[in-house]
């Protein structure tokens, strides 16, 4: 990363304190944006604009007609905010390459958040030109949660400035834990979208047939996992508070249980009242806030190294 810290030299440096809030604006704009997807899905507009890149054929805006819904200006608004998204990444980049030039690591982290988002406007766009297949559009959302955590890791990385080796701030079998915890999480996180695939809610009234998996069983399943990472929580969060040597490694961890569970209470209760679309989208916004608890709460174990 010489070549980085030398190019970082000559440009105009951002003060680490609005740097890092540059960097918290990134990732509210990359959970945003998955709450806003989700409000395209739920309200039956992943077809408002029916081709890509353009929104309909020959335009790349909507053409009202008198026939003409809601659904294509919901499509389209969610398309604008793919640039917003940009800038943020674009700003976290310039952020990071300037007030942290010799953290090598982080800067490629922004770098992944930056590419990840024309990769995520790809997948939109052949996520729509296959009529929403409940795959795609399951890898859609997941590729969302990946910038997500990369975002989250940006946020926490700018809390580091240890030189040399890092230093563990727990016991490493507690670590090891709350490693294979986060692991856990994102089986969790695969599962619900396939649930989400296997029911209502398709993106579009006539979208494709779903996943072909029996709602019921996919749930059943879902809860099962969520079960398991709900004990996981816990027994991390133990090991937290018997061997972490910081209060942000406690203070990370009683956040996960607590996103935990309101996520399945959320989850729980729209299963038994039939998928309101308000409970879905508040799912969806905790499904991005446990990833970035998750995130953080790993990161927190250790201070990481320059």
């Amino acid at each position: 990363m010489s070549l980085v810290s030398s190019v970082a030299s000559r440009l105009p440096r951002v003060p680490r304190p609005w740097a890092r809030g540059i960097l918290i604006a990134n990732l509210v704009g990359e959970i945003g944006i998955v709450v806003t997807g989700g409000v395209v899905r739920l309200t039956g507009s992943g077809l408002g604009c029916p081709t890509w890149p353009e929104c309909v054929p020959g335009s790349f805006t909507p053409v009202r007609t008198d026939e003409s819904q809601f659904h294509d200006l919901v499509e389209f608004g969610n398309r604008l905010l793919t640039f917003a998204v940009v800038i943020l990444a674009l700003a976290a980049l310039y952020c990071v390459v300037t007030a942290w030039p010799q953290r090598g690591r982080l800067q490629l982290v922004a770098v992944g958040v930056l590419a990840g988002i024309p990769a995520q406007a790809i997948l939109g766009g052949i996520t729509v030109l296959t009529g929403l297949n409940p795959w795609l559009v399951a890898s859609h959302f997941l590729l969302s949660m990946v910038l997500v955590a990369l975002s989250t890791a940006l946020v926490r990385g700018s809390r580091d400035d240890v030189s040399g080796p890092g230093e563990l701030l727990l016991h490493r079998i507690a670590r090891v834990v709350a490693i294979v915890t986060s692991l856990v999480g994102a089986v969790v996180v695969v599962l619900g979208t396939i649930v989400t695939g296997s029911g209502p809610h398709s993106g579009d009234a006539d979208a494709p047939a779903r996943t072909g998996f029996d709602p019921r069983v996919v749930s059943w399943l879902h809860a099962d996992a969520v079960m398991l990472f709900s004990g996981l929580v816990v027994a991390t969060l133990v090991a937290v508070l018997i061997t972490a040597k910081a209060d942000e490694v406690r203070r990370a961890w009683w956040v996960v249980l607590g996103v935990t569970l309101a996520q399945g209470v959320i989850g729980y209760v729209q299963y038994f009242t039939a998928l309101p679309i308000v409970l879905v989208l508040l799912h969806m916004l905790g499904a991005s806030l446990l990833v970035a608890a998750l995130t953080w709460g790993v990161l927190a174990t250790r201070r990481h190294p320059v």
